[in-house]
C-alpha cells in the first residue's frame, strides 16, 4: 500500500475542520515579524493545495511542492483560475531542486513528520540553498507525544459516498506511527475498497533545531501558542542567515 493515491481525491472532504485561515495568518505575522519582503513562497508538500491557494489569493507567488501526483493534480484544478498561477512540481524533499531562491518556505499540517529522520538535514540543506538569506522557514510538527497517544486507536469517518477506517500503531523503537487505512468507496449499487498506509515520525523538537542551526539557519524559536496548538501541534521557525564567506 501506499500513500495519497485513493486518498487523494477524498482529502479536502476529509479534511474540512481545518483552520487553513489561521495558517495563512500565523505564517503572515512571521513575515511582518520577520521584517523585509516576502513575495515569492515556497509551499513545501503542499497537497492538495488548499493553503497554496490561500496564499495565492492573499498577494503572494507561489511554488507548490509534493511528492505525491495525486494530491498536485487535485492542487492544479483548484488553483486553475487563480492569477498568478501557482507552479507545481513533483518533488520528494529531500531531492528539493527549484530554479532559483524563495523568500520563505513553509511546510503545514504535518509534513514535516512525514520526512525519515535520517532524511532531514537533506531536507533543510536544499532549503537552505533555495530560501533567500534575511528569508524564513516555517513549518509544524506534531510533538512525540501525541503520536504515541495514538497507539491502538481505530478511527472512522462515514460519508454518504466513502467510508473511511484508519488503525493507529506507534513503533516506540522507530519513533514512528503507522496507520493502516482502508476506504470504501461507492459506484453505484457496489463499494469500492482500496487501502493505504502512511508512517509519521515523531520528531523531538530540540533535535529539529539542532538540525536547523546545523545547515545555516539561527533564530530558531518554537511556537506552541499556534493553530492547532491544543492538538499537539508546534510551529518552528527560523531565519536562514547569511552565508560566513559572503
Amino acid at each position: 500500500m501506499s500513500s495519497y493515491e485513493a486518498l487523494a481525491s477524498w482529502y479536502d472532504q476529509l479534511t474540512g475542520d481545518v483552520p487553513y485561515e489561521q495558517f495563512a495568518d500565523f505564517y503572515e505575522a512571521e513575515f511582518a515579524r520577520c521584517g523585509g519582503e516576502f513575495r515569492l513562497l515556497l509551499d513545501l508538500c503542499c497537497g492538495t493545495g488548499t493553503l497554496t491557494a490561500e496564499m495565492t489569493r492573499r498577494g503572494y507567488e507561489l511554488i507548490g511542492v509534493d511528492a505525491s501526483v495525486d494530491m498536485l493534480m487535485q492542487a492544479r484544478d483548484k488553483c486553475a483560475a487563480l492569477e498568478p498561477p501557482p507552479l507545481f512540481l513533483c518533488q520528494q524533499a529531500a531531492e528539493l531542486d527549484l530554479y532559483g531562491t524563495v523568500d520563505a518556505a513553509y511546510c503545514s499540517l504535518d509534513g514535516m513528520n512525514y520526512i525519515p529522520p535520517e532524511d532531514l538535514p537533506e531536507v533543510f540543506h536544499r532549503l537552505h540553498l533555495f530560501v533567500r538569506p534575511g528569508g524564513l522557514v516555517v513549518f509544524d510538527v506534531r510533538l512525540p507525544e501525541w503520536f504515541r497517544s495514538l497507539d491502538g486507536e481505530v478511527f472512522v469517518d462515514e460519508r454518504p459516498d466513502l467510508l473511511c477506517l484508519w488503525r493507529a500503531e506507534y513503533d516506540e523503537t522507530r519513533g514512528a506511527v503507522r496507520y493502516g487505512m482502508d476506504l470504501f468507496e461507492r459506484q453505484g449499487r457496489l463499494w469500492r475498497r482500496s487501502g493505504e498506509e502512511h508512517v509519521e515520525y515523531a520528531h523531538e523538537p530540540v533535535f529539529l533545531k539542532e538540525l536547523l542551526e546545523g545547515q545555516g539557519f539561527g533564530q530558531v524559536r518554537l511556537q506552541s501558542r499556534c493553530p492547532q496548538g491544543d492538538t499537539g501541534r508546534l510551529f518552528i521557525i527560523a531565519v536562514r542567515m547569511e552565508d560566513q564567506n559572503g
